[in-house]
């Protein structure tokens, strides 16, 4: 699912979320958070991201060196390639508390299988 169809379908449960009676932990008038990360051979950093459930987060990511992956196969296959020299992003909703895992899916050399991070959401 490409970055578009996967904005419209944040944008749909955000709706349902409100219509349902539940949107007080969601502020849409406010701007979104953005949390910066960077990638480069072997890793993420932070590779630790705290967030809120329910409330929609940009991650930024740049790379510091060539092109890597991003994916979080908990959070309904969330994915982005992250090409170096601008700004990459994707906006991501947590619908509970929890730990999910990240990893880098494209390969990048000797030491790719290490390239994870974890995404902590607290009620």
């Amino acid at each position: 699912m490409d970055t578009s169809k996967r904005y419209i379908v944040l944008v749909a449960l955000c709706m349902l979320v409100i219509s349902a009676g539940l949107g007080a932990a969601v502020d849409l008038a406010g701007p979104t958070p953005v949390i910066k990360i960077t990638a480069k051979k072997f890793e993420y950093s932070p590779n630790e991201i705290r967030i809120k459930a329910g409330v929609p987060v940009i991650l930024e990511f740049t790379s510091l060196d060539r092109v890597h992956g991003f994916t979080v196969p908990d959070l309904g296959g969330v994915r982005l390639t992250i090409e170096p020299g601008k700004a990459n992003r994707v906006t991501i909703l947590a619908p509970k508390a929890g730990t999910y895992e990240f990893h880098c899916d494209l390969f990048c050399g000797d030491g790719h299988e290490g390239m994870s991070g974890k995404i902590i959401v607290e009620d």
